[in-house]
């Protein structure tokens, strides 16, 4: 129990107010370990373990496990806890097990009868007792990593028979929660590197503009509408130009275009798309005046210029091993930017952008960044104080067998591909069909079934877990798709009608008169990145010392004598590593398949009972692989800082410009 406070302290509060007398039918079996009883629901007796030799049972059962390598383990139900210890014995002690009990009876019967404190104390015991999917991610979330590198499913004999349908149902729960994990993180190593460039070039802009404070609890107690570009946009689009003055309209910025050309201005639009292609959202767009962008900083620097109407910005190439600065990959031929009239932005707080240019100039008040646009759309009404939170056209499911809203950009993308034998109905199904593999079924707010995909239904467990955790009013006011729990479903007529009855006040709006265009922090912004620039070329030294040592090493495994005096070297790299720590986790940034790569390597040889010479090779080839993402990890983040600098020096250049140009207007008057 005092590793269970330690570990699920809610858990074990239950369990402690459980009558000290609360237990199963308990008996020895013939070998002596205890065995318990159940009784079912139809009134059957059921063991919960052999009557014969209990821990032989569930040790044969574990080594007839389909999967042997596996990293976690689905175990549906506790028992006494001879199935935890024996999959531990069997799979290696670096195994997650999840374990789905859902009565905590059983659970202090098997804490009174078996010792698994120690099984506790590592933490890779987790004891899943509701499928509230709040109570349930809490549990999951430290796990994400270690779920998409393998599972399997332990059902015991008697759980096929007792409280089956919860067991099926949490593991279900769990696999939904590992394909989320799988989509998060797959995109984060995969983006790593276009994500950490898209932030240093963004940061002219980053330190130049106004934090989110600016625009914290502006609108408390005022609804909020946020429109997503989901089929069921085309039912209700007509009714939003009547409501833009009683609503904060936040728009994704798929939808920006579509509410122009009806007349319709939102308050804000959010974005985060790392590829350039999202610029095409705000290309040649009218935009009005008071519209404000909130980004993250690792949206792609181009669409960020684009919303900001300052696209004349270079980006210079990187120097090459002779010294020589290689060829842009997005070359800029002006240079003279007019910054008077940026559009109003904000970049949301960013952990790498305060490793470029340090806590002082690139902190700022933390609002939760978003897994999409409507996410972050989500949580800036919860930002701005918007009480209650409609959604409309928040489909997350193919409503109507259609992904988009008509108007979108994809459409006028699609046009020359459209005729007699290619309609816009036919490209909207190409689409969905295209990635059958991955389609599911869905309940959508009639009750009916329609399809989603892995994707989107990833997003709707991240929708469900943020309104559980959400104090405002839910509306999903979309009039389609996926039924979401914790949202009540109303049409948009009748949400208005209730909650959208006065005209926001002017004063409400008073944030937009605060100086949004900032340049004193540029050059000072521009030094600290400079510095960083300098301490890589140290670092990488450091990689190439420690690369040259552990082939060494590979060569002295037969020698235990010159291995030993050798490996020494390694421990004195290792301590001036730990002094470069902000540049190498600048590079653990960029290269975050390396940090995945060895994570995956490090449980491996936790589990591995090579001993000797063998296993010192595996941790040196470990080691080795390691250090090769890390100096790729230096050449990807040395290019992404030499941009940055001549974006700086390009900002830096046109407010000189727009300075001399404002001056010379003065002195002719």
């Amino acid at each position: 129990m005092a590793q269970l406070w330690l570990h699920n302290a809610k858990l074990a509060q239950r369990i402690d107010d459980l009558p000290i007398d609360a237990s199963l039918n308990v008996q020895p079996s013939k070998k002596g370990p205890m065995t318990a009883a159940v009784t079912t629901t139809d009134s059957r007796t059921l063991f919960l373990h052999s009557r014969y030799d209990p821990k032989r049972e569930a040790l044969d059962f574990c080594k007839n496990l389909e999967s042997r390598e596996a990293y976690t383990v689905i175990l549906a139900g506790l028992g006494l806890g001879y199935y935890v210890t024996a999959l531990l014995d069997t799979l290696g002690a670096e195994t997650v097990i999840f374990v789905s009990e859902p009565n905590l009876v059983t659970i202090k019967t098997a804490l009174e009868h078996t010792d698994l404190s120690k099984k506790l104390a590592t933490g890779h015991v987790e004891i899943l007792t509701s499928l509230d999917k709040d109570a349930l991610h809490e549990r999951l979330q430290r796990h994400s990593t270690v779920l998409m590198l393998g599972t399997c499913f332990a059902v015991p004999p008697v759980s096929r028979d007792h409280n089956a349908e919860f067991h099926a149902a949490c593991r279900q729960a769990v696999m939904d929660y590992a394909a989320f994990a799988k989509m998060s993180l797959l995109t984060l190593v995969r983006n790593a590197e276009i994500t950490c460039r898209n932030i240093a070039n963004n940061l002219p802009t980053y330190v130049s503009t106004p934090p989110p404070d600016v625009i914290r609890r502006r609108f408390s107690g005022c609804p909020a509408i946020l429109v997503a570009a989901g089929p069921s946009l085309a039912k209700n689009i007509g009714q939003l130009r009547a409501l833009q003055d009683k609503a904060v309209l936040i728009a994704a910025q798929t939808t920006l275009r579509p509410l122009l050309n009806r007349g319709i201005n939102p308050h804000f639009v959010t974005s985060l798309d790392f590829s350039e292609m999202s610029r095409q959202f705000f290309e040649g767009l009218a935009m009005p005046d008071d519209l404000v962008l909130v980004a993250e900083p690792k949206a792609s620097w181009h669409v960020i210029d684009t919303f900001r109407g300052m696209e004349g910005s270079r980006v210079q190439g990187s120097k090459d091993s002779s010294g020589q600065m290689s060829a842009p990959d997005n070359p800029r031929t002006s240079k003279s930017l007019d910054t008077s009239n940026a559009r109003r932005v904000i970049l949301l707080d960013n952990a790498f952008a305060r490793r470029c240019i340090g806590e002082n100039l690139a902190k700022r008040a933390p609002m939760e960044a978003g897994a999409t646009v409507m996410h972050l759309a989500f949580y800036l009404a919860q930002w701005l104080g918007c009480d209650p939170i409609i959604f409309v056209g928040q489909d997350l499911g193919f409503t109507g067998h259609c992904y988009y809203t008509p108007g979108v950009s994809i459409h006028r993308a699609w046009q020359p591909e459209l005729g007699r034998f290619g309609t816009l109905e036919m490209k909207e199904w190409e689409r969905i069909v295209r990635h059958r593999d991955i389609l599911r079924k869905v309940e959508d707010v009639d009750g009916r079934v329609i399809y989603t995909d892995e994707q989107m239904f990833s997003y709707l467990e991240q929708f469900e877990r943020d309104f559980a955790k959400c104090s405002a009013r839910i509306i999903d006011a979309t009039e389609g798709g996926a039924r979401k729990t914790g949202a009540a479903i109303m049409t948009l007529q009748d949400a208005s009608a209730r909650f959208c009855r006065e005209l926001i006040a002017a004063d409400r709006f008073d944030y937009l008169q605060s100086q949004w265009y900032d340049t004193a922090k540029l050059r000072p912004a521009r030094q600290a990145l400079a510095a960083r620039r300098e301490k890589l070329q140290a670092f990488r030294k450091l990689c190439l010392d420690t690369k040259e040592v552990l082939d060494e090493l590979e060569g002295l495994v037969d020698k235990p004598d010159r291995f030993n005096r050798r490996i020494v070297r390694v421990d004195e790299l290792r301590t001036l590593v730990q002094e470069h720590e902000l540049v190498f986790r600048m590079v653990r940034d960029v290269s975050q398949l390396g940090e995945l790569q060895k994570f995956a390597a490090d449980r491996r040889l936790a589990g591995d009972a090579t001993t000797g010479r063998k296993y010192a090779q595996r941790q040196l080839q470990r080691d080795g692989r390691f250090i090769d993402s890390l100096l790729q990890g230096c050449d990807s983040l040395e290019k992404t800082l030499d941009e940055a600098l001549a974006r700086f020096d390009d900002a830096i250049e046109a407010v000189g410009e727009t300075s001399k140009r404002q001056n010379a207007e003065t002195s002719k008057q």
